[in-house]
């Protein structure tokens, strides 16, 4: 074998890799190629370590892979894994390079077929806001004394039960209807509607609790139809939503009047505790009391005060007749007094205002002689004027231009309106308008003669 042959078979060779440098290669090659996926399975080998890192087996009936949810993820699953679960997970393909395996890295996980459930639902929410239907504006306020309530569920369910009993301490008093209906199951969302519908018609109930105990999003599906929430939405009685946990939430929770975290806390939403009622009546029955005692004692006093005051009908009567005698005589001799004083002075100022009074009669006189006067001179200067009037109209009418033109003659004035007086300042061979009596006319100058004297 020559040296060149050697060369080229040296750099043709493979390289040697290491087993961890294949893993982690391998490792990329999947994560790279294979994008973050739901895939559905059965759990098995579930394992909770120390660490707070779950571990299981993801299978179905013709193979599986194994899994693991780091404890960040794990932390925020709502629910607990077991052996069997049908799950779908959300993850991504990788290798462990330690040992070599195929597994799958879970970043989240639901029970299988929720993810189409909250399709729904969001979608049914979505048209439900719209509507306005979870505004607030719609939502009625709850009777403070309610005196029946109505509880919508099935007969069987345990929060029937708690709804009671709770009931039965805070407020014994108050009486209790239910409107059975299965809250699980194939066609519980009508029945549910249904049974709102009869406690909105019936009309029996001051407050109405929608209710039922805890589950996974398919046990609580029944909550989550537009059946019953427009049921809740058109009953005629205040509702109460109290489904499942604190941490659930259904389409119900949105359109009900008022949301219970849970069964227990709708019944005590529903409801004040007969001891505050009754320590709230005795607070205000003492108060009562003792407002009255003291309008009572202040009464007492103002009557002691009267009585002191107080005389016999006969003597006030009497009293009263002779102030009212001494009055009479009083107005009386005021009145008569005044009116005598009243003309006597009458009379004086009479007197004083004739003494007073100048003789008019020569003034009156005096007055018509002049005014016979003014109107002579008057009548003088208008005749006077009238004449200088008539005179001026004469001498005006004489030196009237028209009048003048009216005895045969004539105003000549050239292309620019000026007056000629002499024959020398005629324009040959031009036009002069030549004024008249009767109108006007435009003459050509064809030659002007001399003036022959």
């Amino acid at each position: 074998m020559t040296p060149d042959q050697k060369e080229e078979n040296t750099v043709a060779a493979p390289p040697v890799l290491t087993v961890s440098a294949l893993n982690q290669a391998v490792a990329r090659l999947l994560e790279k190629n294979f994008a973050l996926s739901w895939i559905a399975g059965e759990v098995s080998n579930f394992t909770r370590a120390a660490s707070g890192h779950w571990y299981f087996t993801l299978k179905d009936d013709a193979a599986q892979v194994r899994a693991v949810m780091f404890r960040g993820r794990a932390q925020s699953v709502g629910f607990d894994i077991r052996n069997g679960d049908k799950i779908e997970v959300r993850a991504t393909v990788t290798l462990y390079p330690a040992r070599g395996d195929y597994q799958l890295n879970v970043e989240a996980i639901r029970h299988a077929g929720v993810g189409n459930l909250f399709e729904a639902f969001l979608r049914l929410k979505e048209k439900l806001a719209k509507e306005g239907l979870f505004q607030a504006e719609r939502k009625r306020p709850l009777p403070v004394f309610p005196r029946t309530i109505g509880i919508v569920t099935s007969p069987q369910a345990a929060a029937l039960r708690d709804v009671l009993i709770t009931l039965s301490r805070r407020a014994p008093h108050v009486r209790i209807i239910l409107y059975p209906a299965p809250v699980q199951g194939e066609g519980a969302g009508n029945k549910i509607a249904e049974a709102i519908q009869t406690a909105s018609l019936r009309a029996e109930t001051d407050v109405l609790i929608v209710c039922r105990g805890g589950g996974s999003m398919e046990d609580l599906w029944s909550f989550n139809e537009e059946a019953v929430a427009r049921a809740i939405v058109a009953c005629g009685i205040p509702v109460i939503s109290g489904v499942g946990h604190e941490t659930d939430t259904t389409i119900t929770d949105f359109v009900a009047d008022l949301r219970a975290p849970t069964p227990t806390g709708a019944a005590e939403m529903a409801t004040r505790p007969q001891a505050d009622w009754l320590a709230a009546i005795r607070t205000q029955a003492e108060d009562l009391q003792y407002g009255m005692e003291r309008i009572m004692a202040h009464a007492r006093q103002s009557v002691d005060m009267a009585s002191r005051r107080l005389i016999s009908p006969a003597a006030y009567t009497q009293r009263e007749k002779i102030r009212l005698g001494a009055f009479a005589d009083r107005l009386s001799s005021a009145t008569a007094r005044t009116t005598t004083d009243a003309r006597n002075q009458l009379v004086q100022l009479q007197t004083r205002l004739k003494g007073k009074l100048p003789d008019t009669a020569p003034h009156h006189v005096q007055i018509q002689t002049v005014r016979r006067q003014m109107m002579s001179l008057v009548a003088t200067s208008v005749t006077r004027q009238r004449q200088d009037i008539a005179s001026l109209e004469a001498q005006l009418e004489l030196l009237s231009p028209q009048r003048t033109l009216e005895r045969g003659y004539a105003i000549i004035t050239d292309k620019r309106g000026r007056v000629i007086r002499s024959p020398q300042k005629l324009p040959v061979r031009e036009n002069v308008t030549v004024r008249l009596a009767q109108g006007s006319a435009q003459v050509g100058i064809s030659s002007v003669q001399p003036e022959i004297e």
